[in-house]
């Protein structure tokens, strides 16, 4: 299959590299001519423009870094040059009504067109294990999920337009109410004297666990190797976690929602990227306290 890849970056170029692993035809575009030479050299044609590079494909996927950007990129340069037939796939992680309103006018243009955010990080990008949140019709994801199985190991839909992000921003906001209380759990389990590998022992099978414990621990040297090992380096910036905790209190907001403990969570981690911390791995809220 021939699929053009627009977005390059931590997460794209890892994808793009599974696909071309697959056996599929890549025509890729980034603005970055650095992430453009790594695509080449793990198989991927490369072009000058994204219009360019979605001239006679059969699916377009992208990975951008916001709404306005996605919408920019459909409306000038997917839009018209992408066969009429071709499916559209955004990975990105953006608002939910600009992915609804982005799918829509891919409809009015005769494109069957998903939204289907990932979640994993950048490891499981280049492993090929990313878990894919998809909304959008039957018939779109149908014709999308084999090319997302090419890149992940586990490709669910999630309804219409617009619900791969929305389960997207609840995962994530779950996930960083999540590390927020397992760190504080260590912090305190080690002011009160306990080991931290004595309380991981513990509370890793007890009512405590969760998978900011046992899969993602924040405390060096337990459990799995994490960021915490590489002195919270890699894995999944701060700045992306806040990013992804302010969609959800926008989304939130549309749907007369008030989260409270999500709320307080951005709020904590608004504070932490404030602080300089926005390029370490979210886990490192642990040296907070």
């Amino acid at each position: 299959m021939k699929i053009a890849f627009i977005g390059l970056g931590n997460m794209g170029g890892g994808m793009a590299a599974n696909l071309v692993a697959a056996g599929h035809e890549v025509r890729a575009f980034d603005l970055s001519e650095g992430a453009l030479a790594a695509a080449r050299e793990k198989g991927s044609a490369t072009f000058g423009s994204a219009a360019e590079a979605c001239e006679g494909v059969d699916a377009v996927v992208s990975m951008l870094p916001n709404g306005g950007i996605v919408k920019a990129v459909y409306e000038g340069s997917v839009f018209g040059n992408a066969p009429a037939g071709a499916v559209l796939i955004d990975c990105s992680t953006i608002d939910v009504a600009t992915a609804r309103e982005v799918a829509a006018l891919a409809d009015g243009e005769g494109y069957a067109m998903v939204d289907a955010p990932v979640s994993g990080g950048i490891a499981a990008a280049e492993a090929g294990t990313l878990t894919f949140m998809v909304g959008g019709s039957e018939e779109g994801f149908a014709r999308a999920e084999p090319i997302l199985h090419a890149m992940g190991k586990a490709v669910i839909h999630a309804g219409d337009a617009g619900n791969g992000q929305a389960a997207k921003i609840c995962n994530n906001m779950l996930l960083g109410i999540h590390m927020i209380g397992t760190a504080e759990a260590f912090a305190m389990a080690q002011k009160l004297g306990l080991d931290p590998q004595t309380f991981y022992d513990i509370s890793s099978v007890s009512s405590g666990q969760c998978w900011s414990m046992t899969s993602y621990c924040p405390v060096p040297r337990v459990g799995p190797k994490t960021p915490a090992d590489n002195d919270y380096q890699g894995g999944f910036a701060t700045a992306l976690m806040l990013k992804d905790l302010k969609l959800a209190m926008e989304a939130a907001g549309t749907a007369g929602m008030a989260p409270r403990i999500g709320a307080k969570a951005a709020e904590l981690y608004e504070a932490f990227d404030a602080a300089g911390n926005g390029t370490r791995d979210f886990s490192a809220i642990i040296t907070d306290y």
